[in-house]
């Protein structure tokens, strides 16, 4: 691994690393509940072949399910990443999936047999609350030996929530954080070790967003709009920036993955912005670089937002992603110039719009959700599901035909997109009847989930 962390980014994969990550990126993992379907069965970990000279390509080879009914499993993360490439005692391992609404922590092994994991321990959700006041696990990091994890709310379910500290035998520590001073919310993170900084944005308490949306919680201040820059040594606060009506619910946080940079972004819901900070000699600055207006749809109330759900920036830092969950867009910008991104790529399926209601041949329920990016850039992989309520209010058939993972194709030299015609896994086929799939990784590694130090 090169000092700047950037040796894994370009193709070819030169080194015996990038051979073994090439390997590597021949399965994804991702999250599929049967939690807010009416199927009383668990949720389950996925594992898809995305290799095209596989026989079973683009179909879903093995199912691990949970040992519980009603998890919501939804974010998740490795006990190791590059910022542990120094270290050669440590590996991934494990993948660590959260129950948001059951607060519990699964560790799997995947490491043992890649194409079907086991899984190695669970930490009940009233350990977690009873030892820590904590709720509503979110976004899992490594964090050198051990693991941080965002969660959303105090053992009651109520804001602001902090950090859950676990070492690397997956026990609990405690808390984090020494302070929350200045969190109203919390959602995801990300730190940059070479600059003392970590960044984290706000959702709202799990009592608020688990029911459903309600236009009204907006109105009552209960969804955040701040983000905020920590003192990451100091486990402080250091500086919120309010991000204000243009800034409501920002959700996914994403550095440049140069850890060199001070460059990121981050994508506001409701408002479907976009915000880009850096450091300058005054300190962190953020400004809005782009800005998608809503549309106007019979039968709503008011203009329909976008509605941001999920970005990433590819792993050379030249592009970022982001989808529009209520349009039903994909878009690919060029960040070349942070300040100034430009619009390469669009591609369209499900949404409220209808300017794609099929893919390949089968009508999507939902839209684009979460996303993920194949290391070289070149691969894009869907899925459709949000949250199991929120799917219910705006996506209500999503519950009888499942939601979809799509491959959309990118040029990494000019911009542009293209939704793959030969892989479309349909979950809404699956064993047990129609399940939701929503956040995917690769077993060794991916765009969203490795930080340098």
């Amino acid at each position: 691994m090169s000092d700047n962390g950037k040796s894994c980014c370009g193709p070819g994969y030169a080194s015996p690393q990038e051979a073994i990550q090439a390997e590597r990126e021949k399965l994804l993992y991702t999250v599929a509940l049967y939690t807010g379907t009416g199927i009383e069965r668990p949720d389950y970990l996925a594992t898809v072949d995305v290799d095209p000279q596989s026989p079973t390509y683009s179909q879903v080879i093995h199912r691990l399910e949970m040992p519980n009914i009603g998890d919501e499993l939804h974010h998740s993360g490795w006990n190791a990443c590059s910022s542990c490439h120094h270290d050669a005692g440590k590996s991934r391992q494990y993948l660590i999936l959260p129950g948001v609404r059951s607060s519990r922590l699964h560790f799997v092994d995947t490491a043992t047999d890649p194409r079907a994991p086991t899984l190695h321990k669970v930490v009940e959700g009233d350990d977690v609350k009873s030892k820590t006041d904590l709720s509503g696990p979110h976004t899992v990091h490594c964090l050198g030996p051990d693991i941080i994890i965002s969660m959303l709310g105090d053992a009651k379910g109520e804001g602001p929530g902090g950090f859950l500290h676990l070492n690397e035998d997956f026990e609990i520590v405690g808390r984090w954080e020494n302070d929350l001073a200045g969190m109203n919310f919390n959602y995801d993170f990300w730190y940059q070790p070479r600059h003392n900084v970590m960044v984290s944005s706000e959702w709202g308490a799990p009592n608020t967003f688990m029911p459903g949306f309600d236009l009204d919680d907006v109105a009552a201040g209960k969804y955040g709009h701040s983000i905020h820059f920590w003192d990451f040594e100091g486990k402080k606060i250091d500086k919120s920036v309010d991000l204000g009506e243009e800034g409501m619910i920002p959700l996914e946080v994403r550095f440049h993955h140069n850890p060199d940079s001070t460059h990121g972004f981050v994508a506001a819901t409701l408002s479907s912005n976009v915000f880009h900070w850096h450091k300058n000699g005054a300190g962190w600055e953020v400004e809005k670089v782009i800005d998608i207006d809503p549309i106007e749809l019979e039968g709503w109330p008011f203009p329909v937002p976008s509605l941001i759900t999920d970005i990433l920036v590819s792993m050379d830092d030249k592009y970022i992603y982001f989808s529009n969950w209520l349009h039903g867009d994909l878009r690919q910008y060029d960040i070349s110039d942070p300040s100034n991104p430009k619009m390469t790529g669009q591609v369209w399926l499900g949404g409220l719009l209808d300017k794609a209601p099929e893919v390949n041949g089968t009508k999507v329920a939902g839209a684009p959700q979460m996303i993920q990016l194949s290391l070289d850039g070149k691969r894009l992989y869907v899925t459709t599901s949000l949250f199991s309520t929120w799917d219910n209010q705006f996506y209500p058939d999503m519950k009888d035909k499942g939601a979809c993972m799509i491959q959309v194709d990118c040029d990494t030299e000019n911009g542009g997109m293209s939704i793959n015609p030969n892989f479309f896994v349909d979950f809404g086929k699956e064993p047990h009847g129609p399940s939701r799939c929503h956040e995917m990784r690769y077993p060794g590694g991916d765009c969203t989930s490795d930080i340098w130090i």
